[in-house]
């Protein structure tokens, strides 16, 4: 592994505020990885958000609330929160 010298590469105050807990020895600074929002990554977010979508678009054509549970194997309350949701 190559070391780097930080006060080469770190802003003098940030530099500074590293040293009050670790002066002149060696330090790992892990890669960073920036998470990802739930169902990115696996795809589910975009699913959901689709079949939402196309509930509210029956609803709105006035197909009742039990069919639509019915149809999308989701109960009634699950149906309302659906529809009701001000997105």
């Amino acid at each position: 592994m190559k070391y780097k010298n930080a006060a080469d590469i770190l802003p003098d105050q940030l530099l500074r505020e590293v040293q009050k807990y670790t002066s002149g020895e060696a330090l790992y600074i892990p890669k960073y990885k920036a998470r990802k929002k739930w169902g990115e990554g696996s795809g589910a977010k975009a699913f959901y958000d689709k079949r939402n979508e196309e509930i509210r678009i029956k609803f709105a054509s006035k197909i009742a609330i039990d069919v639509l549970a019915e149809e999308y194997n989701l109960s009634v309350e699950t149906i309302k929160k659906i529809v009701y949701n001000n997105k």
